[in-house]
């Protein structure tokens, strides 16, 4: 691109701006047509087709001619471009990890995953690290940001507390490969809520409430498309909420909390099982077995009424437009229907009963966190700042 396309004025500056909200348009209706695009922005087919030639130069869309509808001139759809930015995402998990890479449609493809041999954290960490690496390696000049979506407490981007992966404060900074390329952290569930309000069961809500339950439970309130994730960024924290026995501690310190009354732990209390090493996979056993063996049907209704009547609280207390449900969730539900459903209803304030806000299965099921975390890095980077700082890598490419 011509180095006079940098922004240095008012005018540029306006220019960059329009190229953001384009492209926004872009990630929100992936294949949408020029026209339609320049419709929803209110500029002119001239301006769309000048500002698409100049997106395409950089290297940031793709054109492909679209089916001709009718009378009129002919238009083109938009796609990301294969040699545009690209993240490279993390999944880690409670018991394992995945990394996938994705473009500015914020679809993730994985292309490395693996299982934790132990708890140490710099164990863990050292085979996601050269994830990361090759991956980068792979798309040189390409990765424009490193987004984490982890299974911890997050606080101002930090991984601050584990769990149950028996971590406390801990540096992920190892995982920006090379050091210099920003790096991303969020909470794994928030992440997921907000994939689910951008691109999934609950699009088009103004407010959406997501809960996930894996190993504890985590989520977000959604407002407009933005996590509300507090004062210090570690908001959603929703299995921490004292929901459950209060004789019961749990590792987070507290006592009481909701994640010791929904997960596999529980499952495993209400059935007369040892604590299981896997609390998700144990629960995934006791789903299956539950059709047909009372006791494990017994222990899934009263996990499932526990998460009804939780979610009823959250209502009551957020007020979302809709609540999507993830992980494990919508198994727990599925299994035991009448026992979630009257738990929900029984929960909610009476004014609400006659109205209460869908419960919908999450969209993107186990691969929430990988959209989310890929929406959120594309979020950072798809800016003024970002696109002048992309341009100026395709000027040094065309001129070497």
């Amino acid at each position: 691109m011509p180095s006079s396309t940098a922004p240095s004025s008012a005018s540029s500056d306006r220019r960059w701006r329009t190229a953001v909200a384009f492209l926004d348009e872009v990630r929100r209706t992936p294949g949408a047509t020029r026209a339609a695009v320049a419709r929803r922005l209110a500029i002119t087919s001239g301006s769309a087709t000048e500002l698409t030639a100049r997106l395409r130069e950089l290297d940031l869309i793709a054109e492909t001619a679209a089916e001709p509808r009718g009378r009129g001139r002919p238009t083109s759809t938009l796609h990301p471009h294969p040699d545009g930015p690209v993240v490279v995402i993390v999944d880690l998990r409670h018991e394992d990890w995945r990394c996938a890479v994705a473009g500015i449609d914020a679809f993730p493809a994985v292309v490395a995953s693996g299982r934790h041999r132990t708890r140490t954290p710099r164990r863990v960490l050292t085979p996601i690290a050269d994830a990361v690496e090759a991956a980068t390696t792979e798309h040189a000049g390409r990765v424009v940001a490193v987004s984490i979506a982890v299974a911890g407490t997050v606080e101002n981007g930090h991984l601050v507390q584990a769990s149950t992966l028996q971590w406390s404060r801990t540096d992920l900074t190892a995982l920006a490969r090379p050091p210099a390329t920003p790096l991303l952290i969020g909470n794994d569930a928030t992440l997921a809520g907000l994939a689910e309000a951008r691109t999934g069961a609950a699009r088009g809500a103004a407010t959406a409430l997501h809960v996930t339950v894996e190993v504890g439970v985590g989520g977000a309130l959604i407002i407009d498309g933005r996590p509300a994730v507090g004062g210090r960024g570690a908001g959603g924290e929703f299995g921490h909420l004292p929901f459950g026995d209060h004789r019961l501690r749990c590792p987070c310190g507290a006592r009481g909390c909701w994640d010791l009354e929904v997960d596999g732990r529980a499952l495993a209390r209400h059935r007369g099982d040892k604590p299981p090493d896997d609390p998700r996979n144990y629960a995934l056993r006791v789903l299956e077995l539950a059709p047909t063996d009372a006791d494990a049907a017994r222990a899934t209704a009263t996990v499932a009424r526990s998460l009804a009547g939780g979610l009823a609280g959250l209502v009551n207390a957020l007020d979302p437009d809709i609540v999507t449900i993830g992980g494990l969730a919508p198994a727990l539900r599925a299994t035991a229907p009448r026992s979630f459903a009257e738990a929900y209803l029984a929960g909610l304030m009476m004014f609400r009963r006659s109205a209460p806000p869908a419960v919908l299965d999450a969209h993107h099921g186990e691969a929430g966190p990988l959209h989310g975390a890929a929406i959120a890095a594309l979020d950072a980077t798809i800016t003024e700042p970002g696109l002048a700082a992309w341009a100026r890598t395709r000027t040094i490419r065309t001129r070497a």
